[in-house]
């Protein structure tokens, strides 16, 4: 990307740091002016999602602020959880994963199995319910948008379908905080696993961590999200060729994909970071020790306020119009598929608790 490209995205970019900046004073205004609270609890994260949802929707967005909405929704929101990875003490992540990856599974076939069923009762179109599935149960839009040119779907049953798992990822992504901090008594493994498992998008996962993080005071919860989260999204590398196969099982054609294209690479990064406070932990903890603390502080608050950003930058893109114009029927489906996913995480979560406690 040349130097004219890169300023080309600075305006989008700003107005995403401008709604975190406003973002940060409502939350201390509301939180600590008005309530009285020494920390407001009250979640930045959902603040902005909340401001450029409103702004997206009763102003029009200007060209020149899309294509840096658009880089800081995709690309910040990587940065910042790269950089969530500074939270993770030695070996913490094994701890979670074991239990995170036959959990997501489990997930993954019950929810493709009740949706097979359901689109089977409504008639909706097929490629329409591939993409809800994918979207459903591995990673939201990313994983639509990589299984939509394998199955040769049209552009507005992506839309649909984009639009279905926006809805009910952000119904969950506020709501799923406060009901796993009552169901599982404050647990952060517990929870942390839920929200990692049971909401779509990685981007609507690290806002939920980062709300109960913020309403909640459990950064654990965040990591133990982020992480399972991280593991579900690599599912696509086994999620893409299965679709394209029962896709063109019986067809004279097949449609090409291409591993490199969908492996989701901010996953190398994040583990990167784990090793480099790893490694800092046990070369710095002695010696230069507040230098060291002084450095993992900065990148942990660099990564919220990046993740914040892509909030913000994502509910300016959220159009309540499309979601109106989608039909009862997609929704129906983008419904069961929620709920599927929340009611097996929590009854596989019960199982373990019961075999295992």
């Amino acid at each position: 990307m040349s130097k004219n490209k890169y300023l080309v995205l600075l305006p989008g970019i700003i107005l995403a740091f401008v709604l975190y900046t406003l973002s940060q004073g409502f939350n201390n205004i509301i939180g600590t002016e008005l309530l009285g609270y020494e920390k407001s609890p009250i979640s930045t994260a959902m603040i902005a999602i909340l401001l450029g949802m409103f702004f997206g929707n009763v102003f029009k967005i200007r060209e020149s602020f899309i294509r840096g909405l658009d880089f800081t929704q995709k690309n910040i929101l990587k940065l910042g959880i790269i950089c969530l990875g500074i939270q993770l003490k030695p070996f913490e992540f094994l701890e979670f994963g074991a239990i995170a990856i036959p959990l997501i599974v489990i997930c993954i076939v019950s929810v493709l199995v009740v949706i097979k069923l359901l689109i089977n009762k409504l008639k909706i179109p097929r490629n329409m319910a591939y993409l809800i599935s994918i979207g459903s149960t591995v990673c939201g839009t990313t994983a639509i948008m990589a299984t939509a040119p394998v199955i040769g779907a049209k552009k507005n049953e992506i839309s649909y379908a984009i639009a279905n798992i926006t809805l009910f990822g952000i119904l969950s992504m506020l709501i799923y905080p406060y009901f796993a901090n009552f169901y599982f008594n404050g647990e952060p493994l517990l929870i942390g696993l839920f929200l990692g498992t049971s909401i779509h998008e990685t981007a609507q996962v690290a806002a939920a961590g980062l709300i109960y993080d913020q309403q909640f005071n459990s950064p654990e919860t965040l990591n133990v999200a982020t992480v399972t989260k991280l593991i579900r999204n690599t599912f696509l590398i086994i999620m893409i060729p299965l679709f394209a196969y029962l896709y063109n099982r019986g067809q004279s054609r097949e449609k090409k994909y291409s591993i490199i294209n969908i492996f989701p690479y901010f996953v190398v990064g994040f583990v990167a970071m784990i090793i480099v406070r790893n490694v800092g932990d046990q070369m710095f903890i002695t010696n230069n020790s507040e230098i060291w603390l002084s450095t993992v502080d900065s990148i942990k608050s660099l990564s919220k306020i990046f993740l914040t950003m892509a909030m913000a930058a994502i509910g300016m893109s959220t159009n309540l119009r499309d979601i109106k114009n989608m039909g009862y029927k997609p929704f129906v489906v983008g419904f069961v598929g929620m709920a599927t996913v929340g009611i097996v995480c929590l009854g596989t979560i019960e199982l373990y608790l019961y075999l295992f406690n």
